[in-house]
This record gives structure tokens, sequence and C-alpha cells, in this order.
């Protein structure tokens, strides 16, 4: 049996994208910007896309900005949010230790250019609460900016409550939304969101395409200088098969998000019921506030990378936690964030479920994932040493 089970690295591209991409490749090829009819046949297909994105999103057309993918989208947002900062005299950013290095980065680079940057600590369930938001705003502060749902542990943060807190204070607050879009509903104007990035490959769209939504009268910098493409703030031809299908999955995963998330939450909780039935082992992040197909789990005893080998020669494709860091031998930021010591969070395993997964893949994943473990840890000298008391168990 062949099962996929990291979709938050990425998903397979639906049926649904695929049929609407198919056309813009030799049908509707034109260059949006040119005035020729072909041109123009792209441009609304453009603007088809737009809305659509910003429906789904609660937010207005002009408000949508088309990306190469969520961490242009996320560069894009903290630069801008960071510019306007820099003009009225304000240049602190809050932020937390778990985000995604697309932000964490940007975060680096910023605090070379003069500012300061406040990360707030992870709560042992990995849920940031409004409290320490409010808490670390300064009268400088320019920007707050929060992950929706963790790509790692899953665990998704009180959205409503920190833009209430980033609106009382006059705040710019922006999202990472790349996991939860397609799968938790976004509402950007109930939500005080004033900027949110998500990318389509998470939700069985194409790779590649990514929308940055910031909300009127914030003014974007450029972070690609060259046409005046996207209202003159991302320059380059737009990508509009890859857009088109991107704003097709993403306009069917939320018609189907409550359908999807009663099928998806029972798999994952039975995941998590029979993985952490095993000795010496953890559930990262709170069991019920997390994405409905999300499982975090630490193996004391064991290496991650090991597991993962052992499990794909068995056909299941799973990871210790972001791909986009999956070639570092470092452990989790986030499981270390978490509270985790760097002996468990090596031993980290995600698995990321889609409504293409099955009841039986997961029995597949419980029956041969605990046998994997106990073969690990019986040819790991660091098991020995914990069995026989040498050293003490952490888990």
């Amino acid at each position: 049996m062949r099962v996929y089970a990291d979709n938050a690295a990425t998903t397979a591209v639906s049926q649904t994208a695929l049929a609407a991409m198919l056309p813009c490749f030799q049908e509707i090829y034109g260059n949006p910007s040119s005035l020729h009819s072909p041109g123009q046949r792209a441009a609304e297909k453009l603007a088809e896309a737009r809305e659509i994105f910003a429906r789904r999103l609660n937010a207005e057309p002009r408000e949508i900005t088309f990306t190469s993918g969520g961490s242009e989208a996320d560069n894009q947002a903290l630069r801008s949010a960071a510019a306007l900062g820099a003009r009225k005299g304000k240049k602190h950013i809050v932020s937390t230790k778990f985000e995604h290095h697309a932000i964490l980065h940007t975060l680096d680079a910023l605090a070379k250019e003069g500012f300061e940057v406040t990360l707030l600590d992870i709560p042992p369930d990995g849920v940031v609460t409004a409290e320490q938001v409010k808490a670390a705003i300064r009268p400088d502060t320019c920007l707050v900016t929060v992950m929706f749902a963790n790509n790692e542990i899953g665990t998704i943060q009180p959205i409503i409550e920190i833009g209430e807190v980033c609106r009382e204070a006059g705040v710019i607050f922006h999202t990472d939304a790349v996991q939860a879009a397609g799968h938790l509903p976004i509402d950007v104007q109930a939500m005080h969101i004033d900027m949110l990035s998500l990318s389509a490959h998470k939700f069985h769209g194409p790779k590649g395409v990514g929308v940055l939504y910031a909300r009127r009268g914030i003014p974007l910098v450029n972070v690609i200088y060259g046409g005046a493409q996207e209202r003159g703030k991302r320059a380059g031809t737009e990508n509009i098969p890859g857009i088109c299908g991107g704003a097709a999955a993403f306009d069917e995963a939320c018609a189907n998000m409550e359908k999807n998330a009663a099928f998806l939450t029972p798999l994952r909780d039975k995941l998590i019921a029979g993985l952490t039935a095993i000795p010496h082992s953890i559930l990262n992040g709170d069991a019920k506030r997390r994405l409905p197909g999300n499982v975090n789990v630490c193996f004391e005893g064991i290496e991650g990378e090991s597991l993962l080998l052992l499990l794909d020669a068995k056909g299941i494709a799973a990871s210790s936690g972001s791909a986009c860091t999956s070639g570092s031998l470092d452990p989790s930021h986030v499981l270390l964030a978490l509270g985790r010591p760097h002996e468990v969070a090596h031993g980290s395993l995600r698995l990321s479920l889609s409504e293409y997964n099955t009841a039986e893949e997961i029995d597949y994943i419980l029956s041969v994932l605990p046998d994997i473990v106990s073969y690990l840890r019986d040819i790991s000298p660091v098991w020995d040493e914990l069995e026989q008391g040498r050293r003490p168990h952490l888990l």
C-alpha cells in the first residue's frame, strides 16, 4: 500500500484545478497586459481568479495581489508594514518563536536594518494568547505577525482575539495563513486581519502561486521590480494557468471545508490515540485546537530521519517537520520553542492528511509504525541507556 501523509508539505493538484488550468496553456494563453483580444481574454481570467480569492476571504478584488507563493507573500507583507512603520517613526515588530522561516528570516533581515523584533514564547499547548500579544505591543510597534495555524504542529491560533487587540492598538496585523487557507474559515473583515498570505499548493492547487491580501490603504512595497503588473506592486507576467488553478482549488476547498473537516478529524484523532499509546511518546500541540489533518508526535530514543526512511520503505510518505528545512540536521525550531529537549525533538514525526486519504490507510500506518519504532529503539545505544537506567527518560 502507498500512503501519502505529507499534505502539509504539498498536495496533489485536484481535477477541478487541473481543468481550470488546461485551457490557459493552449487556448487562453495571451499575456494579460496585452491590449489585443487574446491578451484581454487572459486578463478576464485573471480578474475572475482575483474575484474568487477576494470573495472567499471577504475582501475586495483590488486587495488581492498574486505572488509566486507564501514565502514571497510573507516577505512583501512584512517589508511593506515595516516601511510604513518606519515612515511614522515606529520600528518595533511583534511575532512568535515558531513562525515559518519565511517570517523569521525576513524579521532577521529587518532587525539588521534597525528594526527591533520581539518573539513571543510558545505555551506548552502551542497556542499563543491574545494577552501575550497585547503585553508585547508598544507605542512604537508597527506590525504584529502571527501565523494562523502552525505548519509543523498544526495548532490554531486565536486570530480573532489577536486581531481585535491589534485593531484597538492601531497596529497592522498580518497572519501567515498558508496552512489554514482552504482548511479553516477565514474572514479578513470579521477577524480584523490587515494582511494575509496563502499558497495554492497547500489546498490542491498548483505550486508557484500565492496570494497576498493587503487591506485597502496599506501601501505595498515591491520585492520584485520590473513591469507594472499587479497594480505596479509585483513585476512579472502573471502565471495565468497557475492562478486560475489556484482559484478553482481554493473555491472548491472552501465549498467543501466542513465536509472535509468532518471526515478528517476522526482519522486524525485515531492516529493520535494509536501513536501516543506507544510508550515514551508525546503529542506536540493541543489535541483538539489543531488542523483537522495534522498529527505531530515525538518518540523518545529514535532519530526522525531513520523513522522516515523506514516508513518510506513501507510505502508511507511522511515528514519530521517543515519541508522547507528538511535538509537541516538541526531539530525543529518549532518543537524547541514548545519546550521539547533536543534529544526528544530529533525523534519527531509529522503526519498530515487530506480528504484523499482513507480509513484503510490510517489502519495501515498504525499497523506498521509501532514495529518500526520498536526496531529503531532496539538498535539504539541511547535507548539501551534509557532502559538500563543509566540516563533518565524524558517522556
